[in-house]
């Protein structure tokens, strides 16, 4: 897979079906959209261009706003890389692009400057300033700017409507199955180890502390989570339990990310750290004493060995 970040001196694309969109987390939805763009660009002997941008479009729209993202900008790139799409460009959005009308980005990015020749829009998909116009407009202006438009359909997972809005309901509520399901893939956050508090390791249970401002997805509901953990760059997945929460139990206040990793005591200061959730077995809960705390611990993680 290309990719291409937009400048002024970039290159002219050869003759390309493209789709364009945000496309936080490369869900189920958006990868069977993809699969479409890669037909309908076969079958028109075009190669295939997925068109994103480098931050959420209200982040400039909109002062102070900050996402809740399933996925950073690398993170998307490597799913869009395994969807086997030819060709990813990310645009640069600023105030300058948000102000476009529909048909002036069709015809002065999309034709102009991405030889795109079909575009696959998503079901629900709206592009352009304020995002005024719909499928017949940019149907219309397709034929003024010679690109043929074609309208893509929703994708269902067990019934529900998979959405990256659906995804983030689900994460806040903590069913972290249900968002893997919509996903197709298990939902991973990361950050760099810290220093904690250290209760963990006077409980028996020590855990690697992850800084949750260096955390930049979504971070689930509190509780206690059952995940596969890998360090650095060490290419295996270890078994390991997860709690995010405040630490009630000790008088917390401030979110924290502890994991207790099974069967690894090496020193992870420093280093990164990635965590696929798996399934969320329980809440977070404020217990009488250490000792009960530590016990409940135990049978968290006798749980968390067995659903691994």
């Amino acid at each position: 897979m290309q990719t291409i970040y937009l400048h002024h001196d970039t290159p002219l694309p050869p003759p390309c079906a493209a789709t364009i969109g945000f496309f936080d987390g490369v869900h189920r939805g958006h990868q069977y959209l993809i699969d479409r763009l890669r037909q309908s660009a076969r079958r028109h002997g075009l190669e295939s261009m997925v068109i994103t941008f480098d931050r959420h479009p209200r982040q400039v729209l909109h002062a102070g706003y900050v996402p809740q993202l399933l996925s950073t900008l690398d993170m998307k790139l490597r799913r869009l890389e395994a969807t086997g799409v030819d060709r990813v460009v990310v645009l640069g959005f600023d105030r300058q692009m948000a102000s476009l009308s529909a048909r002036d980005f069709m015809a002065g990015v999309l034709s102009r400057r991405l030889n795109v020749r079909l575009l696959l829009t998503g079901y629900d998909n709206r592009f352009g300033h304020d995002r005024a116009e719909g499928f017949d407009d940019y149907v219309e202006y397709g034929r003024q700017t010679g690109i043929s438009v074609e309208g893509g359909c929703e994708e269902r997972v067990g019934g529900m409507h998979v959405s990256s809005s659906a995804i983030r309901r689900m994460l806040a509520e903590g069913d972290v199955a249900h968002a893997n399901e919509c996903l197709g893939y298990e939902y991973a956050i990361g950050g760099t180890v810290v220093r904690g508090y250290g209760e963990g390791h006077k409980l028996g249970f020590p855990t690697a502390n992850i800084d949750p401002r260096t955390c930049h997805v979504m971070l689930p509901a509190n509780g206690v989570y059952a995940v596969w953990a890998r360090t650095g760059s060490d290419s295996a997945w270890h078994k390991a339990m997860l709690n995010i929460g405040v630490r009630p139990t000790f008088g917390g206040q401030h979110v924290t990310i502890e994991t207790n990793i099974f069967g690894l005591s090496a020193d992870l200061y420093g280093s990164r750290l990635t965590l696929r959730l798996v399934s969320r077995i329980r809440g977070e809960r404020k217990f009488g004493s250490a000792d009960e705390l530590g016990a409940q611990l135990a049978a968290d993680r006798d749980l968390c060995l067995r659903l691994l």
